[in-house]
């Protein structure tokens, strides 16, 4: 995995002339922050105003429906991950897979191993990758809160969220039960871990010349490293929680980090795009992964823009390069790429 110094990928003539599909939950919005889903609406739109100041023949979509026949379209870039059902982010990898439509991102089965978080947790422990002891509650199965892990304060989640919505805490077997069971109501499996004070480290992979390079590692340190983030401080829907992003400047500890993420980005690659993360206790030094976050937030306010903008892309950049990567891996001839290259 490249981890030197990276340049941004250009589209070619050929590959700016298919034609792209956007779609989005918010993929026409032109307003500010959405009631419900806060700044993802402006996320969205700012990827569909970059991608027409690339130039595509563009056609923007907002619901599934436009995938259930066949489309006039080449190529598809599929942002709509939350769509309200359980396991709804493997549902337009497979559509496009049913019409023969190649996408930005991992496979639909590949993006079920990162979505859930179980699953990602045992690719780690399989590798050597440390991460934090955990119990998983299937929807449906008895829930003993004794297989839980010992701690003074567990986090529970749902085990294929992202953003951190439905994420709860617990301080006692009552607690747990409780939350356990409020997930359950969401219509989600649920993961129980310990509560790990420290800080947030991201990894943000993208795809140049075909193979993963990984871009500036950044860390949101918290003022308080005991509070729990919430899916509505993410979403900007609420005065967020004192913390500082910035690029992870401790040697030893990127050396570490770095390593761990080699491990994991093989099971994945290709995948285009995605952010491995880490938690960071800075008292005792402890590494822990916490998930894998493939077609992740890509939005110019966020991590994963930052860190490409500490590397020299500006968002543009960003996107015209997993775009072009992608597009090249999946519809230039293997000629057409070397010529390109």
């Amino acid at each position: 995995m490249r981890t030197t110094h990276i340049e941004p990928t250009r589209l070619s003539d050929p590959i700016r002339e298919q034609r792209l599909l956007f779609i989005a939950k918010h993929a026409l919005w032109n307003g500010g922050l959405h009631p419900d889903d806060g700044n993802h609406a402006l996320y969205h739109r700012e990827i569909r105003e970059i991608l027409e100041g690339l130039g595509f023949p563009l056609l923007v979509a907002d619901d599934y429906a436009v995938l259930t026949d066949r489309i006039e379209a080449d190529f598809v870039f599929p942002l709509l991950n939350r769509g309200g059902f359980f396991n709804s982010e493997m549902l337009l990898p497979l559509l496009c897979n049913r019409l023969g439509l190649p996408y930005l991102g991992a496979s639909p089965i590949v993006r079920g191993l990162a979505d859930d978080k179980h699953l990602t947790k045992l690719e780690a422990a399989a590798r050597g990758v440390p991460t934090a002891p955990w119990a998983l509650f299937r929807r449906g199965a008895a829930v003993d809160v004794s297989r839980c892990p010992p701690a003074r304060r567990w986090v529970i989640k749902p085990n294929n969220s992202s953003a951190s919505w439905g994420v709860r805490d617990a301080h006692d077997r009552g607690g747990l039960a409780q939350a356990i069971a409020e997930i359950h109501a969401l219509d989600h499996d649920a993961l129980v871990e310990p509560f790990i004070d420290g800080s947030d480290v991201e990894v943000p992979v993208i795809t140049l010349g075909g193979e993963p390079a990984m871009l500036p590692m950044m860390i949101f340190e918290q003022d308080d490293p005991t509070v729990l983030r919430t899916y509505q401080e993410k979403r900007g829907l609420t005065e967020r929680i004192g913390y500082d992003i910035k690029s992870l400047d401790d040697a030893a500890l990127v050396e570490r980090i770095t390593a761990y993420t080699q491990q994991m980005v093989d099971i994945f690659h290709p995948f285009d795009y995605g952010r491995f993360e880490f938690r960071v206790d800075f008292t005792t030094n402890e590494i822990r992964l916490l998930e894998v976050n493939l077609n992740c937030n890509l939005w110019s306010e966020k991590l994963f823009s930052r860190s490409a903008a500490a590397a020299g892309f500006s968002q543009p950049d960003l996107i015209e390069t997993i775009v072009a990567e992608s597009m090249m891996r999946q519809i230039m001839p293997a000629s057409a790429r070397r010529d390109a290259a």
